[in-house]
């Protein structure tokens, strides 16, 4: 049974010698917003389509960006009953590598039976946050099993941090190589020119779980009333949120839901600081994104945040008390808000998708070069 596809572009100039075939075990629908296929979109647009052919698969409108990249193969999904179509392409899809292997049941399916059949494509899984998972009540025991049989048994496994590599050693005695995750500073930019706000604005974006705290941002807004607050974002937690707001009446707090990414820009853009209270993270998207945008960063110290710098580009703290002290001291001075966000923008371009996509363009080429001579030893 043939898997039905809707486009293979190639470049103009002629056929591909040789690229690299990889399938991106993820969705290219434009308006999912999950940050590992979000992730995942981000590098897929920027490799290089002379040296990687990419199969992905999709199951609304793809993203248009993907769309219309040479040398990339968009394999239509129903809407239901995806596993064995996703496990067909697994097993007869002609790629060599298979990139950013999710939790899902045709991976599981696959990892399962593909050392019986001795297959060697190369699978690469990616880790993006802290693996004592067994302590995170949100996430159910199916869910890490699930994880622990797909993700964790990749040939080769990526962290995004140095935080989440010791993690996944301490927990499951696993090596992992360390890749951060990137930030678009083309389009989460700065309004520096932007008139001020007449009041400070304070902003969180993220799910609303309890390990992110978001209820420290209705406890600000009843400290620092003087200031507006921003919740984006949704998850288990939104209605019990709008609930206390509405019950303490606090007229400074607004949640504005999920946002697509050019909302989100915006919110950013309309903020002076970026408060992100959670305390199991991996390497937040958010914190680089905010301060792609120019804001000072709030966020705590528990999981060594390498994308912001304690008094550089804003404040990690270890405690709810050092958060609302870090807050009041920004809310109080403009100019030390101003410094710091600039401060943030310039290291976010370090983190920019262009150069981490170098890297994993560079990391597919040494993986199969591996394989390769590894055979003809």
């Amino acid at each position: 049974m043939a898997v039905s596809f809707a486009s293979e572009n190639l470049p103009s100039s002629g056929a591909i010698m040789n690229p690299i075939r990889i399938l991106v075990d993820s969705l290219a629908d434009e308006n999912l917003t999950n940050a590992q296929m979000t992730n995942a979109r981000e590098i897929i647009r920027r490799l290089d389509p002379v040296r990687f052919h990419v199969s992905i698969f999709y199951v609304n409108r793809p993203d248009p960006m993907i769309k219309i990249r040479p040398n990339t193969r968009l394999i239509r999904l129903p809407k239901h009953g995806q596993t064995v179509r996703i496990f067909q392409e697994f097993v007869l899809g002609h790629h060599q590598i298979l990139f950013y292997m999710k939790a899902a049941p045709a991976s599981k399916f696959y990892m399962k039976l593909r050392r019986k059949w001795n297959d060697n494509r190369i699978t690469i899984g990616t880790v993006e946050s802290q693996s004592d998972v067994r302590n995170e009540p949100t996430i159910s025991p199916a869910g890490i099993s699930l994880w622990e049989n797909t993700v964790l048994r990749c040939e080769f496994l990526f962290s995004n941090s140095q935080a989440v590599s010791r993690s996944l050693e301490r927990e499951y005695g696993l090596p992992s190589e360390i890749v951060a995750t990137g930030v678009d500073t083309k389009f989460f930019t700065a309004a520096w020119d932007r008139p001020p706000n007449t009041r400070p604005r304070v902003l969180f974006a993220g799910s609303l779980r309890p390990f992110k705290q978001p209820h420290l941002l209705l406890e600000a807004a009843v400290h620092f009333p003087e200031a507006d607050y921003v919740i984006a974002g949704d998850g288990i937690m939104a209605q019990e949120l709008r609930t206390i707001a509405q019950q303490r009446k606090l007229a400074n707090v607004v949640f504005s839901g999920p946002l697509t990414a050019s909302a989100l820009r915006r919110e950013y853009q309309q903020a002076d600081i970026f408060l992100f209270p959670s305390k199991w993270e991996g390497s937040p998207k958010v914190i680089l994104e905010a301060a792609a945008c120019g804001l000072p960063v709030i966020a705590r110290k528990d999981y060594c945040p390498e994308t912001a710098i304690d008094g550089e580009t804003g404040y990690l703290v270890g405690s709810n008390e050092e958060i609302y002290e870090r807050l009041r001291g920004l809310l109080q001075n403009p100019e030390l808000r101003r410094k710091l966000g600039r401060a943030g923008r310039l290291l976010s371009e370090t983190f920019d998708w262009d150069l981490i996509t170098k890297r994993w363009e560079a990391i597919f080429q040494r993986l199969i070069s591996r394989k390769v001579n590894g055979r003809t030893a």
